[in-house]
């Protein structure tokens, strides 16, 4: 009997680290309303270059399966209001949607989430009754192929589906959709799926200027708004309008599901009335965005809680409806360069005061990019690879017998390699990304007879110059994840299991 409550024991804990230690993440959002975007295995290479590591699309479109099997890109799918009737009606349509679109694809394709309906209670159509009976479908087929524990099925909803959202504390659903949600939230809670929503503090400030700072819907601001239920403090907007769904949530009794904000982001461009969509903002809210979620800071009200995020979005997107800013929420061009700089990583989150977002540095002193010695082996070696190649950059000088081959280690080959590129390519930001892996210092990195090159002050390079890791198909290191958590877990869950182990 004691063996049995010590195999219980570890098991449960061994679970329980699994389900808490995992860290926050950040993902983006792969639009394809537009008719100039690049082929979907372009987008998977654009993807897995900058370390991006969760991606949500808004269908299940096959061509996007393929062009992400294998890539380790985790995919969140989605089943679009136009198909939640004939999904609703029956179930072998559920079935038969799993049989030829999923699959075939799966688990090479590695799709974690599956959203059923959009923003339904947004939608001219009344579809909303509809959406239970669909996500119900889509779970037994997922039964029957024995998935349902590793693609968790759910909903996504607007900001308004609230009836309030200020203060926080005063979050409560609109009533008028209450004959869909209480179902909805009972499937959530039994299937432990997240309540999936859309935030976007941009079209409060835009909405009420008067009402909202600038600053707080940038998380920005220096002052704080109390909750005066609460006495909590609020620095931010996103912050504000995540917890009063928790809070709506917990004023129905359902205090165990978690939130995932599926769509957040900021517009780089807009109409002449539209004067904060710039690419300075967009910059300024999605770097502080990145930095917030990674830190696995939480909200006031649930401090320290895992709390996932997708950017909207990947690219612009020139056929949508609607003010201009809607055609602009992209961090890529069409032509697959960035719109402004953003590090998708996380390891260099803030915002670096001395470059604009077209890549010029305008620092006054000269400039090295070195790489950063938080980059896992693989990165390096693949950002050598293609610095060497691709990049064009001469890299006899790390060859054994030369001048910098010793000290013969990734960091310092990848550095000298990443310099060379940086300052061939003008000394810009862009030009030292490598995925994350670069980092730039203004200490001459020269060392005996390893000259490090340098180009000067105040250059600049054209928007299009982009510096990259690798065309590899390697996996990439987790989208703005905190490393050193998860090396921890990785060590507490392994001593765990071999405790596990032990006790069968």
């Amino acid at each position: 009997m004691k063996r049995a409550s010590s195999f219980i024991f570890a098991a449960s804990l061994f679970l329980l680290l699994l389900d808490c230690c995992s860290g926050s993440f950040v993902g983006i959002c792969y639009g394809r309303n537009a008719d100039d975007l690049p082929t979907p295995d372009k987008v998977a290479k654009l993807v897995q270059l900058h370390q991006i590591k969760y991606l949500r699309i808004y269908d299940s479109n096959i061509q996007v399966l393929k062009a992400f099997a294998n890539t380790g890109v985790e995919l969140m799918i989605g089943v679009p209001n136009s198909d939640l009737l004939p999904f609703s009606q029956f179930q072998t349509n559920a079935d038969t949607w799993l049989k030829n679109s999923i699959l075939p694809y799966y688990p090479a394709a590695k799709i974690t989430y599956i959203t059923v309906g959009a923003e339904v209670t947004e939608s001219s159509n009344n579809v909303s009754a509809l959406v239970v009976p669909a996500m119900n479908n889509v779970l037994t087929a997922l039964k029957k192929a024995g998935l349902h524990k590793k693609i968790k099925v759910s909903s996504t909803h607007s900001l308004g589906v609230l009836s309030r959202s200020f203060p926080p504390s005063a979050g409560a659903f609109n009533s008028n959709h209450a004959h869909f949600l209480k179902p909805l939230l009972e499937f959530l809670a039994e299937n432990q799926s997240p309540f999936m929503i859309d935030i976007y503090p941009y079209y409060a400030y835009r909405d009420s200027p008067n009402k909202v700072s600038l600053d707080y819907a940038l998380f920005e601001s220096s002052s704080e708004v109390i909750d005066p239920n609460t006495g909590l403090l609020y620095t931010n907007m996103f912050d504000a309008q995540v917890d009063a769904i928790y809070f709506a949530l917990t004023a129905l009794n359902f205090r165990t599901i978690k939130v995932m904000v599926t769509e957040t982001g900021w517009p780089s461009k807009g109409s002449p009335k539209e004067k904060a969509a710039t690419p300075d903002n967009a910059q300024t809210y999605n770097t502080n965005l990145i930095r917030h979620v990674i830190n696995d800071t939480g909200t006031p009200a649930k401090p320290g809680e895992e709390l996932d995020v997708y950017i909207f979005s990947l690219f612009n997107e020139n056929r949508k409806p609607g003010l201009e800013s809607e055609r602009n929420w992209g961090l890529f061009y069409p032509d697959e360069t960035k719109v402004y700089s953003l590090d998708f990583t996380g390891k260099d989150a803030a915002v670096d005061s001395t470059s604009g977002a077209n890549g010029t540095r305008t620092s006054n002193g000269t400039t090295w990019c070195i790489a950063s010695s938080k980059a896992s082996q693989a990165d390096l070696q693949n950002a050598i690879d293609w610095a060497c190649g691709s990049g064009n950059v001469d890299c006899t000088a790390i060859q054994p017998s030369q001048p910098c081959f010793e000290p013969d280690n990734l960091v310092s080959h990848a550095s000298y390699a990443f310099n060379s590129y940086y300052q061939q390519n003008g000394a810009s930001d862009v030009a030292c990304s490598f995925g994350g892996s670069g980092v730039i210092v203004d200490k001459d990195p020269t060392y005996d007879n390893c000259i490090y090159m340098r180009t000067g002050i105040n250059t600049t390079v054209t928007s299009n110059t982009t510096a990259i890791s690798s065309t590899s198909t390697s996996t990439p290191t987790p989208t703005a994840s905190s490393s050193s958590g998860r090396q921890i877990f990785t060590w507490i869950s392994s001593s765990l299991l071999l405790t596990f182990i032990s006790l069968v």
